[in-house]
């Protein structure tokens, strides 16, 4: 099965989401996602998470993609094994929150879904500048998939 980002977009608004079914239990791919310390071990996207991933926590975020910024999101939401939120910004001006879900299947398998909405009145300033998500979540997806399943070194 091949891992496909979409992506919508409107004046004030821009969103990327990517979905995946993963061969591993919601434990075991919680466990991944709020492991900051390991994430860099199995998350080709992410070179350091400083901070705990938990509710109220704000994380420090380095990535390949931008290796000169920190993004700092908080931990606004969560509900264990199953969804958390991450938001960064100040709407109405500029807002990013990125979700996690996990929805168990019947058969074993997970499926993970991930969404990062940008919003606000300087979107349409700063869109042209922003990088193409839809690449780095199916490598997160995937990677992820990859690491529950088994595969991470």
């Amino acid at each position: 099965m091949t891992i496909r980002a979409t992506k919508t977009t409107t004046t004030f608004r821009m969103a990327t989401a990517v979905r995946a079914t993963i061969h591993a239990k919601p434990t075991a791919i919680w466990a991944l996602l709020t492991d900051a310390a390991g994430f860099p071990r199995w998350n080709s996207t992410v070179t350091s998470i400083e901070g705990e991933i938990a509710l109220g926590r704000t994380l420090a975020i380095k990535v390949p993609a931008a290796p000169n910024r920190v993004f700092k999101p908080k931990v606004s939401r969560v509900e264990s094994g199953r969804s958390m939120v991450w938001s960064e910004g100040t709407a109405p001006m500029f807002a990013g929150v990125r979700t996690f879900t996990l929805t168990p299947n019947d058969d074993g398998t997970t499926d993970f879904a991930m969404q990062e909405e940008l919003s606000g009145l300087m979107l349409p300033m700063v869109k042209r500048s922003l990088p193409d998500f839809a690449p780095v979540f199916e490598a997160y997806a995937a990677d992820l998939k990859r690491a529950a399943e088994g595969g991470a070194s």
